[in-house]
Order: structure tokens, then sequence, then C-alpha cells
């Protein structure tokens, strides 16, 4: 069953919603082209000249993370 967090992300995806968590002094790179295309889908948005992640990218995140453990013990 799909649901509105449903995302198919790769994995440069992933990896930049989960960096975009963290404070932007520990942040490592993000490509603006992987910025982009998460803004187009609402998970991240710019303060400034900084990404942020947005609550439905914290919802997607936070869900494709258990989605994730899950498929590893499968």
């Amino acid at each position: 069953m799909q649901d509105e967090f449903d995302y198919d992300l790769t994995p440069g995806q992933w990896e930049a919603l989960k960096a975009v968590r963290t404070s932007a002094s520990r942040r490592p790179p993000i490509s603006r082209y992987t910025v982009d295309s998460l803004m187009a889908l609402g998970l991240v948005a710019m303060s400034g000249d900084a990404p942020v992640i947005t609550p439905t990218g914290r919802k997607v995140l936070v869900r494709g993370s258990s989605q994730l453990l899950l498929d590893l013990a499968a």
C-alpha cells in the first residue's frame, strides 16, 4: 500500500536528506543537484543559502529509515 510518505529516493538522495538534518557546521558537502531534486519533492527547503529539512522530509526520513531496517532484516 502506497501512502503520501513513500518516495523512491536514490542512495545519494537518502544520504543528502540525512545530512541536511545535521547542523550546517557539521554537515558534509551536498551536491546542488541533489538538493534541487529534494526541493522539487518538497523534502528540503532553503533557509538563506543552506538547505533545511521540511516536516515532510522528516516524516519521509523516519518512515524510510524504518523501511530500510525491515529490508535488512528480510
